[in-house]
C-alpha cells in the first residue's frame, strides 16, 4: 500500500537520524534549565529508555548529584539522588574512567540499586557527558533485550547534547540570574532574581530577603506543597518541581512553576535550595512538547487496572493530537477487546463495531480488519492520511486520517490504540515521536494491568463464592445485604456477612471483617464464615459460638485477626442477644423513626486472646424495627472519624423508608467513599403472624419415665385442642423417641412439643452425638429396632440435628388427616 506511512519502515530515516533532527530542532535557549529536560526526553522517545537522568559533581567534590530526570519515578529502579565520587556505582565509574557502561539484569543482580528496586528486570546504561563539568547520563530500559545498537547510538547523541545549565550562585551576596533564587535552609534568607520579584509583584526595595514574605503572597491552599519544599526536613537531595499560585492586585491568581534542587552544605556553609521560578501560564504547551511523554509515564506508573491504563493513554493523547475519536483495546486471541472509547457513544463508531457491541464496549474481530492485523504483526506505529483506501471498519474511525499504535510488551503484542480524525490531518514529526514513545510505555503498562486484573478477578471470584449467593426467607422478618469491594488498589478484602436460620424460629445475623486485603484475607473470611455457621447450627448460645470461632482462629496460627458481630434473633418473641468481637455495634431503627446505636458490650477481635470473654447484650425488637450491621468501610475513612460515621449512618437510617429494605440498603451506599471494602446487612423484624405453641418436659431416668412423658403429652394436646383421633400417632412417636433416648444414651433427656399450622413437631434431645440408624431388615426373633421404623411410618418427616453436646431427633406429624 504505497500511501501507507510506516514508522521505522526500510528506506526512511533511521532512529539515529531522527534523534539528531529532534535534538537540533530544540527551540530552547542553550543555557536554559528547560533545555536539559527536553534533551533528556529524547532518550525516552528515541533511545528506548523508560527513565533518564543527569548527574554532576557537587560543589565540594564529594558527590555526584542528580540535577534533572525524566520518565517513570527513579525509585522503581532503586536509584539514588546522589552517589559518592569515590564509591562503587555506575555513575562514579563513568566519571572516573570516562567510558560508558552497559549493564544487564544479571550484572546488576548484586548491586545496591537492584537490591533496593521493586522490580529487578531492567537494563542500565551510564555514559559520560562531554565538557569540563564531569557530568554523566544514566538511562534505564525495561525492554527484554535492553538497549540495542540503534538505542545506544541515540543515547550517545543525547549524552553529547547534554549541556549542564549554569547554576544560580549560592554564596551570600552573589549575583543571580533574573529568574533564579537561592534559599539558605537554616535561616530562611533567600536571594531572588529581578524576574521573580516581578512575578510576585514586588520591587527590589520592597523585599526584605525573607522567604516568609514571598510565602505570604501565595494562595493559602498552595502553602502545604510549598512548605514541603522550603522546609529542610522535607526536602531531599535532588530536584523538585511544582506549580503554585500567587495573589494579584486584581484578577485571578497567577500560576508559577518552581524548579529546585537541594545542594548539601559543607563546613561553615548551610545547605541551600537553588532553582528557578517561571510564569507557568507562558510556558510552551504545544503538541511538540515531549514532556507529555513524561506525564504519561507518571500517570501509567500509578495506573493499576486495564481501565486505568486506558484512561491515562486516552487522556494523554486525544487533546494534544486534537483527535476526534480514540479507542484503546487489549488483544485477546484473535479479538480486540475494547476497554475505552472516546467519545463513548455507539453512534460515533463504525457499524461493525456496533454489531459487536456485547456489553459496555465492543469486542471487535481482528480478522475483519486485515490492515489492522498487518500493523499488529509489524509491531510499529502506522499512519494513514486522508483518502487512504481502508476497510470500512477502519476508514470510518478516521476519514481525515488514522493512526494505529500497536502496544508491544515483553516480546508480544498487548493491544492497540486507534486514533482518528474527521477532517484532513497533517502528521508532523513531533506527533510521530509522541505516538512512538507512548506506544512502548502503554504496552508495558497494559501488560502489567492485565496481570493485575487477572489476579484480582481470581481473588474476587473466590470471595463471591465464599459469600452467600442469596439470603434465606425468614418467618416474620426480611433481610437484605450488600457488598462493595474497595476501589483503592482494587485488592479483595475479608468483609463478610451471613444470615443463618436456626431452630425454634431463631435466626443469626453475622457480619465480620478479616484484617487486610489479599487472597489470604478472603480465604480466611470463608473459613470463619463456615465455622460460625457450623457452631451456630449445633445449637450453641451466641457467646459460645463466638468463643469457639476465636479458639479456632487461634489454633490456625495465622498472623491475621478478624472482627465479628453476631446477633441471635428470636423471631417469635421479638428479642435478640448481641455479641461483639472488636466489631461495630448494631444500629437500630425503631418503628417511630428514631434510631439508636446499641450499647452492646464487646470483646477483643477474634484471634488475639485465647481466653477472651465475649459478653452477651440483650436487644428488644418491636414489629417494624430495622437492625443494621456494617463494616468500618462504610463509616470510616482517612478524613472521617468512625464515631461520626456511625452517627451519620443512624441519621440516614432514620430518614429511610423501611418498607423497601433493598432501596434503603442502596441509599446507604450512595455516598460511600470506597476506600475500603463495605459489607452491609439489614433485617426488618415484622413479627410472626402465627406464633407456634410450645411446651417442654425434662425426662427423668425413673422406671415410669415413658409413662410420665405420655401423660405430659396428652395433657398438652388437650390444652391445645388437638382432637383425640390425632393424639394416638403423636403419643406413639413420643413413646418410641423417649424410649430410644433412655435406653441408648446417658445423661439428660428433654422432650419438646411444638404446634403450628396443624403440624405437630415432636423433638427429643439427648447427650449422645450418635445418630439413630434405621435397620435394613428385622428378623421375627429380634426384640428391638422397630422403633425408628414406627416413627418413620407415623411421620410426615423426621430426622436428627446436632445440638450443643449431643443431638435432637425430631418428627413432624400432620394433624386433621
Amino acid at each position: 500500500m504505497a500511501d501507507v506511512v510506516s514508522e521505522g519502515a526500510a528506506g526512511r530515516r533511521t532512529s539515529r537520524l531522527r534523534a539528531e533532527g529532534a535534538l537540533k530542532a530544540l527551540s530552547v535557549e542553550p543555557d536554559s534549565p528547560e533545555r536539559l529536560r527536553r534533551v533528556l526526553e529524547q532518550a525516552l522517545v528515541f533511545g528506548g529508555a523508560s527513565f533518564a537522568a543527569v548527574y554532576t559533581p557537587s560543589e565540594d567534590g564529594e558527590l555526584l548529584c542528580l540535577i534533572e530526570a525524566v520518565g517513570v519515578p527513579r525509585t522503581l529502579y532503586g536509584l539514588r539522588d546522589g552517589y559518592a565520587l569515590t564509591g562503587r556505582s555506575p555513575v562514579a565509574d563513568v566519571h572516573r574512567t570516562g567510558r560508558a557502561v552497559w549493564l544487564a539484569p544479571a550484572q546488576l543482580a548484586d548491586s545496591a540499586e537492584s537490591r533496593r528496586a521493586p522490580s529487578r528486570d531492567f537494563h542500565l546504561a551510564a555514559l559520560p557527558a562531554p565538557g569540563d563539568g564531569g557530568g554523566c547520563l544514566l538511562a534505564v530500559s525495561e525492554g527484554p533485550g535492553g538497549f540495542d545498537t540503534d538505542d545506544r547510538a541515540c543515547l550517545e547523541l543525547v549524552a553529547e547534547a547534554v549541556a549542564i545549565p549554569g547554576r544560580p550562585a549560592v554564596a551570600e551576596g552573589g549575583e543571580l540570574p533574573p529568574g533564579a533564587f537561592s534559599l539558605a535552609m537554616d535561616s530562611g534568607r533567600v536571594e531572588v532574581g529581578e524576574d521573580i520579584l516581578t512575578l510576585f509583584g514586588l520591587g527590589p526595595a520592597e523585599f526584605d530577603g525573607k522567604v516568609e514574605t514571598l510565602l505570604g503572597l501565595t494562595v493559602p491552599e498552595d502553602l502545604p506543597s510549598l512548605m514541603s519544599v522550603v522546609e529542610a526536613d522535607h526536602m531531599s537531595i535532588g530536584d523538585r518541581e511544582l506549580e503554585f499560585r500567587v495573589l494579584q492586585p486584581s484578577g485571578p491568581p497567577r500560576w508559577l512553576r518552581l524548579r529546585g534542587r537541594l545542594v548539601p552544605g559543607g563546613e561553615g556553609r548551610p545547605a541551600r535550595l537553588v532553582g528557578t521560578v517561571a510564569d507557568a501560564s507562558t510556558l510552551r504547551a504545544e503538541i511538540t512538547d515531549v514532556a507529555r511523554v513524561q506525564r504519561l509515564a507518571a500517570a501509567l506508573a500509578t495506573a493499576v487496572t486495564v481501565r486505568d491504563v486506558s484512561h491515562a493513554v486516552v487522556t494523554a493523547l486525544r487533546k494534544p493530537l486534537r483527535a476526534d475519536r480514540i479507542a484503546l483495546a487489549g488483544l485477546e486471541g484473535d479479538r480486540l477487546v475494547v476497554t475505552v472509547l472516546d467519545p463513548p457513544e455507539p453512534e460515533s463508531w463504525p457499524e461493525l463495531w456496533r454489531l459487536e457491541w456485547r456489553t459496555e464496549w465492543p469486542d471487535a474481530p481482528v480478522r475483519a480488519m486485515p490492515t489492522l492485523a498487518a500493523a499488529l504483526r509489524d509491531g510499529r506505529a502506522q499512519i494513514w492520511p486522508a483518502g487512504t483506501p481502508l476497510e470500512p471498519a477502519l476508514a470510518e474511525v478516521g476519514p481525515g486520517g488514522l493512526a494505529v499504535l500497536p502496544l508491544p510488551a515483553g516480546g508480544r503484542m498487548a493491544g492497540a490504540c486507534l486514533i482518528g480524525w474527521d477532517t484532513p490531518h497533517e502528521f508532523g514529526p513531533d506527533e510521530r515521536a509522541l505516538l512512538t514513545a507512548s506506544a512502548g510505555l502503554a504496552g508495558q503498562a497494559l501488560m502489567r494491568a492485565h496481570a493485575f486484573d487477572a489476579e484480582h478477578e481470581l481473588v474476587g471470584m473466590l470471595q463471591r463464592q465464599l459469600l452467600p449467593r442469596r439470603l434465606p426467607r425468614l418467618p416474620g422478618a426480611e433481610a437484605v445485604a450488600r457488598y462493595l469491594p474497595t476501589t483503592a488498589g482494587l485488592e479483595v478484602g475479608g468483609d463478610w456477612y451471613d444470615v443463618i436460620p436456626l431452630h425454634d424460629n431463631h435466626v443469626a445475623l453475622v457480619i465480620g471483617d478479616v484484617q487486610g486485603h489479599s487472597a489470604a484475607a478472603a480465604t480466611l473470611m470463608g473459613q470463619m464464615r463456615t465455622a460460625l455457621r457450623a457452631y451456630a447450627a449445633e445449637g450453641h448460645p451466641p457467646d459460645v459460638v463466638v468463643h469457639h470461632a476465636n479458639r479456632l482462629l487461634m489454633d490456625m496460627e495465622t498472623d491475621l485477626f478478624a472482627t465479628c458481630c453476631y446477633v441471635d434473633v428470636d423471631l417469635e418473641e421479638g428479642s435478640a442477644w448481641c455479641v461483639r468481637a472488636g466489631h461495630l455495634p448494631p444500629v437500630l431503627r425503631h418503628p417511630d423513626g428514631s434510631t439508636e446505636i446499641a450499647e452492646a458490650e464487646g470483646g477483643p477481635p477474634l484471634g488475639v486472646l485465647r481466653q477472651a470473654a465475649f459478653p452477651m447484650t440483650p436487644l428488644g425488637l418491636q414489629p417494624g424495627t430495622v437492625v443494621a450491621l456494617t463494616t468500618d468501610g462504610l463509616v470510616e475513612s482517612a478524613d472521617a472519624d468512625i464515631d461520626d460515621g456511625m452517627d451519620r449512618l443512624a441519621q440516614e437510617l432514620a430518614r429511610s423508608d423501611p418498607a423497601h429494605l433493598g432501596l434503603v440498603a442502596d441509599a446507604l451506599l450512595v455516598d460511600a467513599r470506597r476506600s475500603d471494602d463495605i459489607a452491609l446487612l439489614l433485617m426488618r423484624y415484622d413479627g410472626m403472624a402465627v406464633r407456634p405453641l410450645r411446651e417442654s418436659w425434662t425426662v427423668w431416668r425413673v422406671p415410669e419415665a415413658v409413662g410420665h412423658a405420655r401423660r405430659f403429652t396428652r395433657r398438652t394436646l388437650r390444652t391445645w385442642g388437638v382432637p383425640p383421633h390425632d393424639m394416638d400417632a403423636v403419643l406413639l412417636v413420643v413413646c418410641e423417641l423417649v424410649t430410644n433416648a433412655l435406653v441408648h444414651t446417658d445423661g439428660r433427656v428433654r422432650l419438646d412439643l411444638t404446634l403450628v399450622n396443624q403440624r405437630m413437631r415432636v423433638a427429643v434431645a439427648d447427650a449422645s452425638p450418635r445418630t439413630p440408624v434405621k435397620p435394613t431388615s428385622i428378623s421375627w426373633e429380634a426384640t428391638g429396632g422397630r422403633g425408628i421404623l414406627l416413627v418413620e411410618a407415623m411421620s410426615a418427616a423426621w430426622g436428627t440435628v446436632p445440638v450443643s453436646g449431643g443431638k435432637q431427633v425430631w418428627s413432624e406429624i400432620a394433624l386433621g388427616g
